[in-house]
């Protein structure tokens, strides 16, 4: 390869992202960076924590901060994001500016098949399901606006999802 590239992975909870992040970064030789893993690294504490004691927005803070130093990260990485980093108007610019950016598009049903353990999953307390449709509807035009390539996610694996995004970024591996 000869340029090296920066991926940001964006999408529901349940799409992919970190699987499909790992199985990126290997085929690129490179890093996966999670921002999930940077605020929980650099707290001390677990998303559902952080969500616990400060709330969603002071979280949104911290993973502005997290996207800001994955960003930054030499050479460049894949990095995956939190399912709601799109609701920030700030992340949203940072992302079209400085990345490509793959949305993975997952429908609910199977990202709720791929969640599991809600526990883990502040935002899915309760109905998961029915959270997802909502979060699904109430950001997928966010996604759409910071994506360079949509990828359909639903039912494949994470391999077979990495080799497109490569294909659609044109990027030997």
């Amino acid at each position: 390869m000869n340029d090296p590239v920066r991926v940001v992975l964006v999408g529901l909870m349940g799409s992919g992202k970190t699987s499909v992040g790992k199985a990126l970064a290997a085929k690129l030789s490179g890093t996966l960076l999670d921002t999930d893993q940077i605020v929980e690294a650099d707290t001390g504490m677990t998303v559902g924590e952080i969500f616990a004691a400060e709330g969603e927005e002071a979280f949104r803070r911290r993973e502005l901060v997290a996207l800001r130093r994955a960003l930054e990260h030499q050479p460049p990485s894949v990095i995956a994001t939190g399912g709601g980093i799109v609701t920030s108007e700030e992340a949203r610019r940072i992302l079209r500016e400085l990345s490509e950016v793959v949305f993975l598009d997952v429908s609910p049903e199977v990202a709720a098949s791929r969640v599991g353990d809600a526990s883990t999953r502040p935002l899915l307390a309760g109905d998961a399901l029915g959270t997802l449709r909502d979060l699904e509807r109430s950001r997928r035009g966010l996604y759409e606006e910071v994506a360079d390539i949509v990828i359909d996610a639903d039912r494949r694996n994470a391999g077979a999802v990495a080799s497109e995004i490569l294909d659609a970024l044109e990027v030997a591996a």
